[in-house]
């Protein structure tokens, strides 16, 4: 049924525990593309919380790699959830006071990610083959944390296996604050289509919010998630790439070519900001050639902006890309 419209500026659309979400649409955490940079412009344009991209807890608790880089949000994000990854108890409690330190409103908990580089070391979706460890995760967490604890999750391992609705109830019953379904099973990865009834179903088993999510690129299939699932808050993940104008209810069609340059103007220069000219440049590529989808000639527009090596040269293509849209670069 149709949700009725409430004014998001002074009344939550949702609650997670104690912290009042103003907005009905949340950009997913997605590792290489949910970064400070574009978890800021999505925030500005209609995103109503941020999520950082999953961290391993060890690395969190070790600080290795590029983990505290993952982590780190702007004061115009919040509300801010730090998601992290694991599979032991004490090692995720550590992770998650680890986190703390940072201020987030909420810990985020993936136990929805397909990669096999996680799942095959029991993390991950790989909870989902054990619903009631998942559980005592959580509940540990809960205990040992001041501030809400969610999760994320699919909808099983496979086809065989579609136990969401006992892991949402036990995920429930120890504590979570809300719960994200991505309505695939691990299996899937991102293949097929996206199954919003099972996600009314969980929605209808639990009481805390849950937050739809799964094929979402349009405005109206903002409007049909919502509609299929019950569901108030929707989370946006591949749909936002290089279309972060769907955060305001604007199709890709509806945004005028100089306000696409101008964006794309505008997050290069605060990757480039953010991680230093060189790595800016680097990061900036597989943004870039997102923001060119769905035009005339998009192979030849992605083909030059994925091979520039120079702020120069990308600056020179963003704007060639304003003024004469019609004709990309030649090979």
């Amino acid at each position: 049924m149709m949700q009725a419209a409430i004014d998001t500026r002074t009344t939550p659309v949702a609650r997670i525990g104690d912290v009042p979400i103003h907005g009905d649409l949340i950009l997913a955490p997605m590792a290489g593309f949910s970064d400070l940079p574009f978890r800021t412009i999505c925030r500005r344009l209609g995103s109503a919380a941020s999520v950082t991209p999953c961290v391993l807890d060890e690395g969190l608790v070790r600080g290795t790699g590029r983990s505290h880089e993952r982590v780190d949000f702007g004061p115009s994000e919040r509300p801010v959830g730090i998601q992290i990854i694991g599979k032991d108890e004490e090692r995720l409690r550590e992770a998650a006071h680890a986190a703390l330190a940072l201020a987030p409103d909420y810990i985020d908990v993936n136990m929805g990610c397909p990669a096999r580089r996680v799942s095959s070391k029991g993390r991950g979706a790989a909870l989902l083959r054990e619903p009631e460890r998942a559980a005592r995760l959580i509940g540990a967490l809960v205990e040992a944390l001041p501030i809400p604890v969610t999760v994320k999750i699919r909808l099983g391992w496979d086809g065989e296996s579609l136990n969401y609705l006992e892991m949402a109830q036990r995920l429930e019953g120890a504590g979570a604050a809300a719960i994200t379904v991505h309505g695939r099973t691990k299996e899937q990865g991102y293949s097929g289509t996206a199954d919003w009834a099972a996600i009314a179903r969980v929605r209808e088993a639990v009481s805390v919010p849950v937050i739809a999510n799964g094929d979402v690129r349009t405005v109206a299939d903002i409007a049909a998630i919502q509609e299929a699932t019950g569901c108030r808050l929707v989370m946006i993940g591949r749909g936002a790439i290089g279309h972060p104008w769907i955060f305001s209810r604007r199709d890709v069609a509806d945004v005028p070519m100089g306000e696409r340059a101008a964006m794309m103007r505008e997050h290069f220069g605060a990757m480039r900001a953010y991680y230093g000219e060189r790595f800016g440049l680097a990061l900036f590529c597989k943004h870039s050639v997102r923001y060119v989808q769905y035009m005339p000639g998009v192979a030849a527009w992605r083909r030059a902006l994925g091979s520039a090596e120079t702020i120069e040269g990308v600056l020179a293509l963003i704007e060639r890309l304003e003024v004469h849209p019609e004709d990309p670069p030649a090979p």
